[in-house]
């Protein structure tokens, strides 16, 4: 009884079929094929008839499916800090997050979103990686995602630290080619090298410049601050030619017009948003490995995220939610919320 109960709350109502049991990304079992666009669609269960507490630790109650084939988008957990430089933990993102979606119901009334009525959506489960190799890491995660994007299908990602997007976007960048890149961070990730150690939380947009992963004309980094090493730690992204917007200069205003800006400069070509939750000032999340004082607020987040509707988004993460220092979830749930909220920017939802 129990085992049938949380079948159906993780598949919702109106889908049809059992869930699978969680499975990690390399399993070969294949979902059935992509459906019609007036075919049932994968709908979280409503807390109005089954209580939040009840169902399959996915996230926002999806089914848990092996394959992205069928799918339009997916939520996939990274669970790995072994890029971290200073307080680790962030391997527990994933489940902490998804813990905390539970929260979120299926339409954005402020945006007009219907993401689950227009997308095929699941949780894919967790790319395993290796704990103790982070280079090995790396490759399991660019096969993983090579997977999921030949399939056509959106990943939105659940990290993990920010070493991550590097062979994520070593994936998007073999189907297609270099893109654009919304960066929203407290720091600029484009160091070269750390302990002797090029692959780590703070070089991967170095290492993505360097294998022509970017197309570096369209890279924004909104949110930068702190203290620094060098007198201008800004002078490596300006001179690839990316715009950087300190976070100085997001204090105390909207930032619509500048998403505006950023529109027009990504144009209708691919692009990808990484966000990091240190972007935002530790009084809203403080479960992060590096705080920097001082950061962007949750409805800055919002306006940024919310600004990319209408580009051409081929694949999203949230990533470096440590949850040993977010001992009531607030960091965690902030991070649902913002999966959702790049869910609802995706090319194919449709906007009542």
């Amino acid at each position: 009884m129990l085992r049938l109960l949380a079948s159906r709350c993780a598949r919702g109502p109106g889908a049809r079929g059992v869930a699978r049991p969680a499975a990690g990304l390399r399993d070969r079992c294949r979902a059935p094929g992509r459906q019609a666009s007036d075919a049932p669609r994968n709908l979280p269960p409503s807390s109005e008839v089954v209580a939040r507490p009840v169902g399959v630790c996915s996230m926002m109650r999806l089914p848990v499916q092996a394959s992205p084939e069928g799918l339009d988008a997916a939520f996939v957990g990274v669970p790995l800090d072994t890029g971290t430089s200073n307080r680790p933990g962030a391997r527990f993102g994933p489940r902490r997050i998804r813990e905390e979606s539970v929260m979120l119901r299926t339409i954005n009334p402020s945006t007009g979103a219907l993401p689950f009525q227009s997308l095929m959506v699941a949780d894919l489960g967790d790319v395993n990686v290796n704990l103790y190799n982070l280079q090995d890491s790396c490759r399991l995660i660019q096969e993983a995602y090579q997977k999921i994007v030949a399939a056509g299908c959106v990943p939105l990602t659940l990290g993990g630290d920010h070493t991550i997007t590097y062979p994520i976007l070593q994936a998007m960048a073999k189907k297609h080619g270099p893109v654009g890149l919304l960066h929203v961070d407290a720091h600029m990730d484009t160091a070269d090298k750390a302990l002797g150690e090029k692959i780590y939380h703070g070089t991967p947009f170095r290492r993505c410049v360097e294998e022509k992963l970017l197309d570096c004309k369209r890279v924004v980094q909104i949110g930068i601050r702190g203290s620094s090493t060098t007198v201008e730690p800004y002078r490596y992204s300006r001179n690839q030619g990316f715009r950087v917007v300190l976070a100085e200069d997001c204090w105390l205003k909207s930032l619509v017009p500048l998403m505006a800006e950023v529109r027009q400069q990504m144009g209708g070509k691919p692009m990808y948003i990484s966000f990091d939750i240190d972007g935002l000032d530790p009084a809203y999340a403080p479960g992060t490995g590096t705080p920097e004082i001082a950061g962007l607020t949750p409805s800055q987040a919002l306006e940024i995220i919310r600004g990319c509707q209408g580009l051409n988004v081929v694949g999203c993460d949230l990533v470096e939610v440590s949850p040993p220092y977010d001992p009531f979830g607030n960091t965690a749930l902030l991070a649902a919320n913002l999966l959702f909220e790049m869910l609802c920017v995706l090319p194919k939802v449709r906007v009542v």
